[in-house]
Order: C-alpha cells, then structure tokens, then sequence
C-alpha cells in the first residue's frame, strides 16, 4: 500500500552536531533565531514561529569529531539577494560552492531555487534559498543568479 502523497507534509526539526555548545547558540543566535530551550549536552530553536519549525544542537562527547550536515533556511528572493550584506555584518562569510564564488547568489535551476551558502562554527553548511516563480528546468549543475534571469528572459521573450 503506498501512503497518501500528503501524509508527510514537511520536516519540523532537524538536528545538527556541535563542538562547543556556547559559540554554536551565540551564532545561531546571532541568526536570529529563538532559543527554546538549553539543557545538559543540548539546545533548541524555534526557526520561525514556536511550535512550527525546531533546530537542535547537540554537543558531541570529548575529542569526537563533528559529523557535518547541511539544510536550507527558507526565505525570500528579496532576503536571498541581500544576504551577502546581511551575513558580512555579522562576521559570517558566504561560501564558495560548485566552483563558484559567492559573488552573486546561485540558481539551482531545475527547482528552480536562488540560494547562498555559508558554514557554522563546526563547519555544517547552510543556506538561504528562496523558491523561484518561473518554470524548472531540467538541467545539470547551477547558474548565478544573473545568468538564471538572462535564461528566463529568452525563453520568455
């Protein structure tokens, strides 16, 4: 029997590995993000409002090393677009990602999302990704953001 294609309808919490429990909540802090709770080995974040999307940190036992993960916070274009301005005026560098500098932001064309990527103080990617409007399409690898609008803007003459 296959499952109601909506019986999943989203991912409330994830959870990522830390080293330094203090450093890792300033920065996500720093984020803007709402500690929810902190305790022991441990904390949470509300990702927007209470009770709908949780990040839990969890420190990792003395001299293990971190297994990094990455996911995307979701915004929009607009913030997308300002988020190199943003993240530098909180000391956090964009990243450089399919041998592409974080210049601009990249397209991943066949969602079609426009993202940046930086990395926490552990070294676990995240993004900021904004869906587009426009049609996907369906091709390998990913585009500046400039050239994403240049492709849109010939298909729809």
């Amino acid at each position: 029997m296959v499952p109601n294609p909506s019986f999943i309808q989203g991912i409330y919490e994830t959870h990522l590995e830390i080293s330094d429990l203090e450093r890792s909540v300033a920065f996500y802090e720093t984020l803007g993000l709402t500690l929810g709770l902190k305790h022991g080995r441990g904390a949470f974040f509300w990702v927007s409002r209470p009770g709908e999307q949780m990040l839990g940190l969890w420190l990792t036992k003395e001299g293990q090393a971190v297994n990094k993960r990455s996911f995307a916070f979701q915004t929009t274009l607009e913030n997308v677009l300002q988020a190199g301005e943003w993240l530098s005026g909180k000391n956090i560098p964009l990243s450089p990602v399919f041998g592409r500098q974080p210049t601009e932001p990249i397209v991943h064309p066949w969602m079609p999302a426009a993202t940046v990527y930086f990395h926490d103080p552990d070294g676990n990617e995240l993004k900021l990704l904004a869906l587009l409007q426009e049609e996907p399409v369906q091709m390998p690898g990913v585009l500046y953001y400039s050239e994403w609008r240049k492709l849109v803007e010939d298909r729809n003459p």
